[in-house]
């Protein structure tokens, strides 16, 4: 009989398909059909789509080189980990394919897994969640595969990721636990073994552990296989050096890193060369070498995406050598090659500004510094005090300002009148050079202007031909620069957006008008030939143009600024007026040089201040603490002045507080009795107690005592502060109003002012009404706190208070104007219940207060207090 085995192939073939795929049956068949499967398509899918991930974020992370690097490149997006959604399509294709794998190829039968490649899918699983940045549900993967699969090739590398995971999560003395633990009592190949240590080294600069995580770092280092992890590591161990102060150390880890060369990616190797150059020894090191080998890297073509950093490193070279031309020169050079690194930016400015304010040149250096604070992150200290020592310049360049231009005018003054004359005349023709240098400037700039015009409208195409041909563009003039463009360009249709018809309409302008100061009335001095050819043949205009035009060039010579009339008129002639500028002009040196003294540390300049004003008869309140900070400075810089200038306040002023300050060498200056600090000190803290009226009777007083002092800002806030207490919101804006605009330059008055911006008309919108509230009070109107009938009206309360277990009550002496001031009782929670407590205090014979109870809300009491208006609010209630 013969059989058609083709006819049952097919049903046999299908049934060997259908047990193959069942993931219940345990066979060899099963197991193995749906290992392959998982791992030769699922996985395999899932793995391309992790890794593409994981290069997007090498390739997107920007290492902060300026701080010590995380040992692991990922870091961690508090904003994008508080979405709590999947931030990248391959993660989240990872995560799918190894949920599918585990989803439709698991066979767990009698409790035990028959498919080989499942622990793969969840320690892919775990791995796209932490990628992803969820880190407790890539732990919940991980630890799965250690509970479900001990016996798994990959239990090593899950038990690494597992305290990755409890890393990130912040459980660092877990992960030292049991990394510890693996490293003891496993053998392991060499890559887990320095992922292992590169963890752990990672968990020991978390806990602040630098010395242990230096010696598992090394142990990374040596273990690992990738190249560009054995050169992160090396990095990263030349900052740990440099943080533990062991500079050689530090130095030979970062030459391991340059002798890598392209075994290395390249930033780390530039990077290592820059860390070598902040170690350098300027002092005692081989200038010559360094310069050769900084040009020899910057000759490289390899190096171009790294020339901002080579730049900058060659400028602090030579900024630290005093070569201060060339420093700014690389400094600038280095800030044209920017990259994206916002710190290196903000260094150049930094520096920049710093060798500007070494020249003394503070408007310059205070642009710079504003550069600097904007690529600052403001949370940092660097940004704080970069932020002060510009507000501080805004003083400086203030008191220079002035100080040089007092000092012109009295030089000026007192030279004789020829002298003058003499100075003006050479101010004058230096200032007619420079003009004329400025003339000739423009001159050949209308004179290119005009070519370009001329040679734009040859080489442009003829509109009515570009109409012809729609579909041909209007071509722009190769003569012309990139930034400007052809006349005949349709996208600007306004002239003045053309700066070819605009420079040709200044040309044509200063052919009709000439040259014209910017004021009004411009015409009626000038000639205009276009008016006169209506009228005149050709040679009648030239010869008109000749003479009158002759004749206008003669008139317009005449220039005020280029008289020395119109400069001597502006002199000073009053004795007076000259003694206000001579005394301002003193009055800047001294806060100049207490601002060189307290603020720079500049104390060369600060002495040459102090001096210059002592040598410019200075009004006596300024002569004792010019004297007094120079004897500070001395200290510090010259014994032997010191010695001198204390020799001489103990002969001149030997009962001066600044003589006690100096010979009372053991005693804290702000703790003498005598020194603005412990007076100011003394009457802040009688303002803390609510004296006001004792505190501003003294203030005007030590105002004037202190008025050289940069104290007395304080003391003027004081004052500002006890006048709002006593008088009122508007007395207390108009004080510091004067304090905003007498001391701006100070902290006080920064703050005055902000407190005027913000503050003010806040309170100024505050009104009385009529609202129900559950807070009320009860005031009873009194003198001063020890005056009897205050004492006896307080009694009574604190008796009734007491009697009636206290229902919440509780008083208070509250200061209104000083001289008229409240007992008042709070804790009331309606307006009856305030008014029952009041009646009970008026009749009750154990009590019996005669004065008038007010009974008012707690917001309508804070408004009588702001504005000092409590007769207007009982004025509205009772009408």
């Amino acid at each position: 009989m013969k059989i058609n085995l083709f006819r049952y192939s097919i049903p046999v073939g299908l049934l060997v398909f259908l047990v193959a795929c069942s993931t219940k049956n345990n066979s060899f068949l099963s197991r193995n059909s749906h290992a392959l499967s998982t791992q030769y398509n699922i996985l395999y899918n899932g793995q391309i789509g992790l890794d593409k991930g994981v290069e997007s974020i090498k390739s997107s992370s920007n290492d902060n080189f300026w701080k010590r690097l995380p040992i692991e490149r990922m870091q961690i997006n508090e904003e994008l980990t508080a979405e709590g959604k999947t931030k990248n399509q391959d993660f989240e294709l990872a995560e799918t394919k190894a949920t599918k794998a585990i989803q439709k190829h698991s066979m767990n039968i009698d409790g035990r897994e028959r498919n080989s490649q499942i622990d793969e899918a969840y320690l892919l699983l775990g791995k796209a969640r932490y990628y992803d940045q969820r880190f407790i549900p890539a732990l919940d993967a991980f630890n799965y595969i250690l509970y479900k699969y001990p016996n798994s090739s990959k239990i090593y590398e899950a038990k690494i990721w597992r305290e990755k995971a409890n890393m990130r999560l912040g459980n660092d003395a877990v992960v030292v636990s049991n990394m510890s633990r693996l490293l003891k009592d496993q053998k392991l190949n060499k890559q887990v073994l320095a992922d292992a240590n590169a963890l752990l080294s990672q968990a020991f600069l978390n806990l602040e552990e630098k010395d242990s995580a230096v010696a598992k770092l090394k142990l990374a280092e040596k273990y690992t296989k990738r190249n560009n992890e054995r050169a992160r590591y090396r990095f990263i161990l030349g900052q740990l050096y440099e943080e533990l102060g062991k500079k050689d150390s530090a130095l030979y880890s970062y030459e391991s890193v340059i002798e890598m060369n392209r075994k290395s990616e390249r930033k780390y190797v530039i990077q290592s060369q820059a860390r070598k150059a902040q170690l350098f020894d300027y002092q005692k090191g081989d200038t010559t070498a360094f310069l050769k080998n900084y040009n020899k890297l910057i000759a490289d073509r390899e190096n171009r995406p790294f020339l901002d950093l080579l730049f900058y490193q060659k400028a602090v070279f030579y900024d630290k050598n005093g070569n201060q031309k060339l420093a700014s020169k690389f400094y600038n050079a280095s800030l044209k090659k920017a990259t994206t690194d916002e710190y290196l930016i903000a260094s150049n400015y930094r520096d920049l500004g710093n060798l500007y304010f070494k020249e003394a040149k503070y408007p310059i250096a205070a642009k710079y510094y504003d550069s600097t604070l904007v690529k600052l992150d403001v949370k940092t200290r660097e940004f704080i005090h970069i932020q002060k020592i510009r507000k501080d310049l805004d003083e400086v360049i203030l008191y220079e300002a002035l100080a040089s231009r007092n000092d012109s005018i009295i030089n000026i003054v007192s030279l004789p009148e020829a002298g003058r004359v003499m100075y003006f005349e050479n101010f004058i023709e230096k200032l007619k050079k420079e003009d004329e240098v400025k003339r000739i400037a423009e001159a050949e700039l209308q004179t290119k202007l005009e070519n370009i015009e001329r040679n734009s409208k040859t080489l442009s195409i003829d509109p009515a031909i570009a109409n012809q041909n729609p579909g041909m563009s209007v071509r722009k003039s190769p003569l012309l620069p990139p930034s400007m463009t052809s006349i005949n360009q349709e996208q600007n249709t306004f002239y003045f957006y053309n700066p070819t018809t605009v420079a040709f309409g200044k040309v044509e302008f200063k052919k009709t008008w000439g040259q014209r100061a910017l004021k009004g009335n411009w015409r009626q001095s000038s000639f205009n030939p276009t008016a006169i050819s209506n009228i005149a043949s050709t040679d009648t205009i030239n010869s008109t143009l000749k003479s009158e035009g002759d004749a206008v060039a003669e008139s317009e010579q005449i220039i005020d600024e280029y008289t020395t009339d119109f400069y001597l008129k502006q002199l000073p002639t009053s004795q007076k007026v000259i003694d206000s500028i001579a005394k301002e002009r003193n009055s800047a040196y001294y806060q100049l040089g207490v601002i060189y003294k307290e603020k720079f540390k500049e104390y060369e300049l600060a002495t040459n201040k102090l001096e210059q004003l002592l040598s410019n008869n200075p009004e006596e309140k300024l002569i004792l603490p010019a004297m007094y900070n120079l004897y500070k400075i001395y200290q510090i810089t010259d014994s032997v002045k010191a010695e001198a200038m204390r020799n001489s306040i103990n002969s001149k002023y030997p009962d001066s507080r600044y003589a006690q300050l100096i010979n009372n060498t053991t005693v804290e200056e702000a703790s003498l009795v005598g020194t603005p600090e412990g007076i100011y000190n003394k009457w802040y803290k009688l303002y803390e107690e609510e004296k006001y009226f004792a505190v501003l009777e003294e203030l005007d007083g030590l105002i004037n005592q202190f008025s050289a002092d940069e104290i007395v800002s304080k003391f003027e806030l004081l004052k500002a502060n006890s006048i709002g207490k006593l008088k009122g919101l508007s007395a207390y804006k108009v004080a510091l109003q004067y304090l905003a605009d007498n001391y701006s330059n100070t902290e006080e008055g920064k703050n005055a002012q902000e407190i005027l911006i913000n503050q003010i008309p806040f309170l100024e919108k505050m009104d009385f009404n009529t609202k129900d509230t559950k807070n009320w009070k009860i005031l009873y109107r009194v003198t001063t706190k020890e005056d009897n009938s205050t004492k006896a009206i307080e009694d009574k309360i604190k008796k009734f208070i007491t009697t009636n277990n206290g229902q919440g009550l509780k008083y208070s002496f509250d200061i209104y104007t000083g001289k008229e001031n409240f007992i008042t009782v709070h804790g009331l929670n309606s307006e009856a219940h305030a008014r029952n407590i009041a009646s009970l205090l008026k009749v009750n014979k154990e009590y019996k207060i005669e004065e008038l109870a007010v009974v008012i809300t707690n917001e309508n009491y804070k408004v009588a207090q702001i504005n000092k208006n409590l007769d207007a609010y009982l004025a509205s209630i009772y009408k």
